[in-house]
């Protein structure tokens, strides 16, 4: 363990054991490095590392503070680890999705108003038929991310919009593949909506899987060449 990390532990426990709470200010770094028995150098590099994961908030001329801790603020670190995946471990974060997102589409049952329910069938109204590539995966993060934000539960909701980015990145650079992905897409959302407004949390959960479980064949799927069109017939011909 280098120096820094043991500084980074010492605060944690300060913070772990309730000697500092959310929202408390740290004491002068002069004193805290003497009472923690650490250099000041050290210090003031775990106080940088603990406020890039929210940890710690450094207010220039005020002093440095715990955060809230809240769930979504803390997550956002997770958010930013995400950013460096490898092309080859989006499907593993799609595997997370998949269990993670249908318990979210559950839950979102019996709290998610009409008003939002409208909203989100409008937007998909707006996308209309032949959307691009990036109109509709953009309309899909929104839609997705619109459900969860109704799961009552902040931890999941967070989760879910940091594993979301591997995937959008990934759908945006892949294209769709195939002749009936926009189809498929709206058909699974409709349906997922449908489930959503007779508040039937287990037809929600199901439609989400299957939607999840979509995006995942798809992006399994080797691409075509570009002059070559899959020809899949789509759910609403009754394939």
């Amino acid at each position: 363990m280098t120096v820094t990390d043991e500084a980074i532990e010492k605060i944690k426990g300060m913070i772990v054991s309730g000697v500092l709470r959310p929202g408390g200010r740290l004491p002068k770094e002069s004193q805290l490095a003497a009472e923690l028995g650490l250099s000041r150098n050290s210090l003031r590099e775990a106080v940088r590392a603990l406020a890039l994961f929210r940890i710690l908030d450094v207010r220039q001329g005020d002093g440095t503070y715990v955060t809230s801790l809240d769930p979504q603020l803390l997550l956002e670190a997770l958010n930013f680890v995400v950013d460096f995946h490898r092309d080859d471990t989006a499907l593993e974060f799609l595997a997370v999705r998949r269990i993670l997102e249908p318990a979210a589409t559950a839950l979102a049952a019996s709290r998610i108003s009409e008003r939002q329910l409208d909203a989100l069938a409008a937007r998909l109204d707006e996308l209309g038929p032949e959307p691009s590539v990036e109109e509709l995966i953009a309309c899909d993060l929104e839609f997705h991310r619109g459900i969860a934000r109704n799961s009552g539960n902040s931890v999941l909701c967070s989760l879910l919009e940091g594993l979301s980015g591997p995937t959008t990145r990934a759908g945006i650079r892949r294209g769709p593949t195939r002749e009936d992905a926009v189809s498929r897409t709206l058909y699974e959302h409709r349906a997922i909506l449908g489930a959503l407004r007779d508040r039937d949390a287990e037809a929600a959960r199901s439609w989400a899987t299957v939607h999840i479980a979509s995006v995942e064949q798809w992006l399994r799927s080797p691409p075509s060449d570009p002059s070559e069109v899959w020809r899949v017939r789509g759910p609403e011909t009754g394939a």
